[in-house]
């Protein structure tokens, strides 16, 4: 691909002037293409077209020509279809030499939709295929091959299920090896992905070639690319899985320690995670839960012998007695003992404890939970319950009705049966410490629901009151992303219902109201200067620009584009990246401008182009709820998916306060109620301890005479 000449094409009302090209922007584009191969003496000018003079070259078509801003650089280089020819002719070519160029040519221009098209369309995907199927490159050569081979796929212009099962075995052949070339392995593991992904057929068939135990070995290495993509590829195995091999395959990747593989080569490796493998590890930990959710939704059957059974060894161990159905005494005496034994167990029905574990959620999972307790953490659970037993009525924790309403709060916590979020990053390294670490993590929490219990010295009307204060234990404790299941325990010893207390109390007098009206003067007064503070910090936030991702059918194309706000706040610069930067991209670097002064709205959600478009994208609220749109001129949008929430909040405040509208976000109510709490202190620190009256005092009353008034003359 040999470019003929770079012109500077300006997009505007003017007619062609030279030495810059003026075309109206209404013009068909072969007609611009026609003039300037006229200008430069170029015949047949249908062999040629326009393309950005940027690092993503792609081609102007009359459909993306409204994405050129005026001043854009294009090059007039050959049409993507005199390319893709040529390309079909070179990557066949008998020189090795040649081969190699010309598919590293093809792997960058495959990058482009419309190239990609014509080159699919010259069945150039068969001929890719048949490259990799006949086993005879290696190295390099079958490193742009596959890197080819995935940018044309990643268009979605072709079926996965078109390819051949030879070629699915030659790829999985390259993931088996023990020693295989980092970049073809890589490549070869995002194949086989994006199969599992996208074909339920082929699912079957990468299943046949690849198994865990092959997988592993790449996750023992140092590089941790190919760890990610060979999770990635796990989980799309575990994800694509019947309902009836998932338990089976958790119970192979036990075996095969997938688990302590995973803590001690990745999550406590020295190299810092990156945001991918971030993804992979929290998909690998929802997936892992979601195995629970049969359970969950298991209602327990009171005819059934087997569970029974399961109440009977609870009881059992809590008061060491033998649960036989001969032993002596009559059956109205054994079920009175019975009836006593299940209410100090705690549960709600004392006749029959089998009815209590028929509503779902939590099922059976809780009676599991329970049976785990008291087998695994005995003396910690006889304790409990001889604890509770012992107590006046009113003041006992019931163990049972405990055990299953946690049960549920921690399913909720954890999202058990909800499929893994596209965007999210939430992994928590101490659920990697331990194989049961759901059932730990219960244990841990129910000794926690039992302390809280006493410290606040509840009664059985304070139970709803009891879980809200565990609850918020938990999620604050979970919130300090603890390294390991000790560390969690640690950090709720330090979190007692006093501390929650303090916490609550401390935040309730950082946003409460005082009423008196000085006060509220005081704060009317404060509060334009803290909004144009705030104001100002979204402003520079912007002016330090945002690194966003570019979302599409296959996540880790590592595709990125900067924008930011110039530091007179009149112009948004923005332009395409190759990697996520490691700090500010200089505005000389982005090729592209928008000026502030062109903006009509900002639009947000689900109203937004780019989520009526995409429909994998739309059914996504995560997604819906971090994506907005820059609106200008007459329907021209500039769209954004923000990386979290935070920066959403900070984009679309800023953008609203260039456009001179109020800033509505969550994020800046918070930002509100915190500095102008804190202002407000600092302002009244000299009145701590004195009463502010509701009114002003009344002004006295005019002396008679101003005898008292010292003459200073």
């Amino acid at each position: 691909m040999i470019p003929i000449c770079d012109v500077i094409i300006m997009f505007t009302t003017e007619f062609f002037i030279n030495p810059l090209c003026f075309f109206l922007q209404k013009k068909p584009l072969s007609a611009i293409i026609k003039e300037v191969c006229e200008g430069w003496s170029l015949g047949n000018h249908e062999n040629f077209a326009l393309q950005i003079a940027d690092a993503t070259n792609f081609y102007i078509t009359e459909k993306n020509r409204n994405d050129i801003k005026n001043g854009s650089i294009l090059r007039l280089t050959t049409s993507p279809y005199q390319t893709a020819v040529q390309l079909h002719e070179r990557i066949q070519s008998s020189s090795m030499d040649a081969k190699l160029e010309a598919l590293k040519d093809l792997a960058n221009a495959s990058r482009d939709i419309t190239f990609a098209q014509e080159f699919i369309n010259l069945d150039g995907i068969s001929l890719l295929t048949q490259m990799v199927e006949s086993g005879t490159d290696f190295g390099d050569l079958l490193s742009f091959t596959l890197t080819a081979f995935v940018e044309l796929m990643d268009h979605g212009i072709v079926s996965w299920d078109t390819f051949s099962v030879a070629f699915i075995k030659k790829i999985a052949s390259y993931v088996n090896k023990s020693a295989m070339d980092t970049a073809v392995l890589q490549r070869s593991l995002a194949i086989l992905e994006s199969m599992v992904l996208n074909s339920q057929d082929l699912y079957h068939k990468v299943a046949q070639e690849i198994t865990i135990g092959q997988l592993i070995p790449h996750l023992q290495g140092t590089d941790q690319d190919i760890q990610t993509y060979t999770i990635a590829v796990i989980n799309a195995l575990f994800l694509k899985a019947p309902e009836e091999k998932r338990q089976e395959m958790a119970h192979i990747l036990a075996q095969k320690q997938l688990r302590s593989i995973i803590l001690s080569n990745v999550i406590r490796s020295p190299t810092a995670i990156n945001d991918e493998m971030a993804h992979q590890l929290y998909v690998l930990q929802v997936l892992t839960f979601n195995l629970l959710e049969d359970r969950m939704m298991t209602k327990m059957d009171p005819q059934d012998q087997a569970q029974r059974d399961i109440i009977f060894e609870l009881r059992r161990i809590a008061f060491d007695v033998e649960c036989e159905p001969n032993s002596s005494g009559s059956i109205e005496k054994r079920k009175s003992m019975y009836t006593r034994d299940y209410k100090k167990l705690g549960f709600i029905n004392h006749v029959n404890p089998a009815v209590d574990f028929t509503q779902i959620p939590p099922g059976m999972l809780a009676l599991d939970n329970m049976l785990y307790f008291a087998r695994h953490h005995q003396d910690a659970y006889i304790r409990i319950v001889l604890e509770n037993s012992s107590r006046e009525d009113k003041h006992e924790c019931p163990f049972g009705r405990s055990s299953i309403e946690l049960t549920k709060m921690l399913c909720e916590i954890l999202k058990v049966g909800e499929l893994p979020s596209e965007n999210c990053h939430d992994f928590h390294p101490m659920f990697f410490t331990h194989d049961r670490s759901f059932e730990e993590f219960f244990c841990i929490c129910i000794q926690l629901l039992n302390k809280t219990w006493k410290e606040m010295r509840a009664t059985s009307e304070d139970f709803n009151k009891v879980m809200q204060v565990v609850r918020e234990q938990i999620m604050r404790a979970l919130t300090l992303k603890p390294n390991s299941l000790d560390q969690f325990k640690s950090r709720l010893q330090n979190l007692s219902y006093t501390e929650i207390l303090k916490i609550r109390q401390s935040e309730r007098m950082n946003q409460e109201d005082f009423q008196s009206r000085p006060i509220l003067e005081l704060r009317e007064k404060i509060q334009p200067e803290i909004m144009e503070l705030i104001k100002q910090q979204r402003l520079n936030r912007l002016c330090e620009g945002t690194c966003f991702r570019k979302i599409s059918s296959r996540r880790r194309q590592d595709k990125f584009w900067y924008c930011r706000l110039s530091p007179n706040h009149k112009v948004l610069h923005y332009g395409d990246l190759e990697e996520s930067p490691q700090g500010e991209v200089p505005h000389d670097s982005l090729q592209d401008k928008l000026p502030v002064a062109d903006i009509k709205a900002v639009i947000t959600g689900k109203d937004c182009p780019h989520m009526k478009e995409k429909g994998a994208l739309k059914q996504n609220k995560e997604v819906l709820e971090l994506a907005f749109s820059v609106l200008y001129e007459s329907d021209e949008y500039l769209n954004f998916i923000a990386p979290d929430k935070h920066e959403y909040c900070v984009w679309t405040d800023g953008l609203n306060a260039l456009l001179g509208k109020e800033m509505t976000s969550d994020y800046t109510k918070s930002d509100m109620d915190t500095l102008l709490s804190m202002e407000m202190k600092l302002r009244l620190l000299d009145l701590e301890n004195i009463q502010i009256p509701e009114a002003p005092p009344p002004i006295p009353k005019e002396p008679s005479n101003y005898d008292f008034v010292y003459d200073c003359n």
